[in-house]
């Protein structure tokens, strides 16, 4: 006997619950995609260290190549905006912001990694178990330097289509997101949203 429309209708759904189900078990570990991730950086770093100061355009190559992929820049771009702001922007305000963060972003990134002298990244173990319940985590890990004192990082992911998505990170305990945040609400509150990707548009190309 054929089955009736709502009988398909509910084995197409289990069977894309199933299909949802395998792939979020099949997601990699997040500390194994940073630790993934912190080695082909490192490795592009190491490749390219004698050019990292006086090219910057191979650390905005390298950044964009191996780190943006795992990054969640929407997420990013409404937490450094700040929730109110982002839901009273139009989706056209959005994008703008969006896109001269995301520079930024990058531009501030890369100046960090330009300064790379052979430093390296201890991730340390997640505690608990990580299962398809878990949506978002924080890994934590070490920067160890020979010309100073250790750095502490913390990486805040989400679990996004069976990906494991950075959306913030701290340094020694600040949210990087959370400092955008502050440096962005005085021109906000003066100047609006506008105002403010404006002055973004305005410094991203200085420093391009």
């Amino acid at each position: 006997k054929e089955l009736r429309g709502k009988e398909v209708k509910k084995v197409i759904i289990a069977f894309m619950g199933l299909l949802i189900f395998t792939v979020t078990l099949a997601a990699p570990s997040p500390v194994e995609l940073l630790q993934n991730t912190s080695r082909q950086l490192i490795a592009a770093l190491q490749q390219n260290q004698a050019t990292l100061k006086t090219k910057p355009q191979i650390v905005y190559g390298i950044v964009n190549q191996i780190l943006l992929p795992h990054v969640d820049l929407i997420s990013m771009s409404s937490k450094a905006l700040g929730r109110e702001a982002w839901l009273g922007a139009t989706p056209m305000q959005r994008q703008a912001f969006s896109r001269q963060f995301v520079t930024l972003l990058i531009h501030t990134y890369s100046s960090a990694l330009a300064q790379y002298t052979d430093e390296k990244v201890n991730f340390l173990p997640l505690r608990g178990n990580i299962n398809n319940q878990l949506r978002r985590v924080q890994v934590n890990s070490v920067i160890v330097r020979d010309t100073g004192p250790s750095i502490n990082v913390s990486y805040h992911l989400m679990l996004e289509e069976g990906q494991w998505m950075l959306y913030d990170f701290s340094v020694d305990g600040v949210s990087m997101m959370a400092s955008f945040r502050s440096q962005f609400a005085q021109e906000l509150q003066q100047s609006g949203i506008d105002g403010l990707v404006n002055k973004l548009a305005q410094h991203n190309a200085q420093n391009a």
